[in-house]
């Protein structure tokens, strides 16, 4: 059994996966049977993933992620929904936040755009990528308030260094000038460099339109549209579906 002051030693390192595992190990009788070496593997495996689980847990929670248990395991792929598991797996493996590419989300309402897209994000911090949420509104909203207060090259820093930015609920509301130019800087900024998505209840087609300034609609698109990664979700709204579930139950 480890003596008090080795205990306190991994205590003050902060090496409480080894500790728990030693414990557990201790408790064990077949833990006895094992080499040095295969003991001390698994003390290392079990600070590895208490390690691992507890940078996962600061990533979700500095992402902000709605919904916040959004995955890609709690996914529905009915056929009405027409989301293809080829495609979902392959943006599992997260190659289009390595090589800063955007995925374009589109869809009536309810149709999962958010939880797809969160979901996306989730994976994305399961693999040590920083992400961030933020619905468009309220982004703008933020993104005035910082320029009033002076504090405007500060959030864009940082939106521009998360590596998975979601911006939900593009092209709800209409846009001010303000606005489509705040949306350019920080497409600007991360275009190339990080990885960007996008959920709309618009088409593309239609983007240059809702814009209305075609300078800036053009300067856009183009930001967004190339090496994009587009997904049309279909089908009556998740939450409808749910609801009749529910009262079926």
């Amino acid at each position: 059994m480890l003596n008090s002051p080795t205990v306190e030693k991994l205590r003050a390192m902060k090496l409480h996966g080894v500790l728990a595992a030693w414990e557990a190990q201790q408790q064990d009788p077949s833990s006895s049977s094992l080499a040095f070496d295969e003991r001390l593997a698994l003390l290392v495996d079990a600070e590895w993933l208490a390690r691992e689980n507890r940078r996962l847990a600061r990533a979700l929670l500095e992402a902000k992620l709605r919904p916040s248990h959004a995955c890609l395991e709690a996914l529905d792929y009915s056929a009405r929904r027409g989301l293809e598991r080829a495609q979902i797996r392959q943006l599992a493996t997260c190659r289009w936040v390595a090589e800063h590419h955007a995925v374009l989300i589109i869809g009536a309402t309810g149709t999962g755009k958010s939880f797809l897209s969160c979901a996306l994000a989730h994976q994305a911090c399961r693999q040590g990528y920083r992400a961030l949420y933020w619905r468009t509104s309220r982004l703008f909203h933020e993104l005035a308030l910082a320029r009033a207060a002076g504090t405007y090259p500060r959030l864009l820093a940082r939106l521009a260094r998360v590596d998975v930015l979601v911006l939900d609920d593009w092209g709800l509301a209409p846009v001010d000038d303000q606005q489509r130019q705040d949306l350019l800087e920080i497409l600007e900024d991360r275009y190339g460099l990080r990885a960007t998505v996008i959920t709309s209840q618009l088409a593309p087609m239609l983007w240059h339109e809702y814009l209305a300034h075609p300078t800036l609609a053009d300067a856009i698109c183009d930001r967004i549209l190339h090496h994009a990664h587009r997904i049309e979700l279909k089908g009556e709204s998740m939450r409808k579906v749910r609801a009749k579930s529910a009262e079926g139950g």
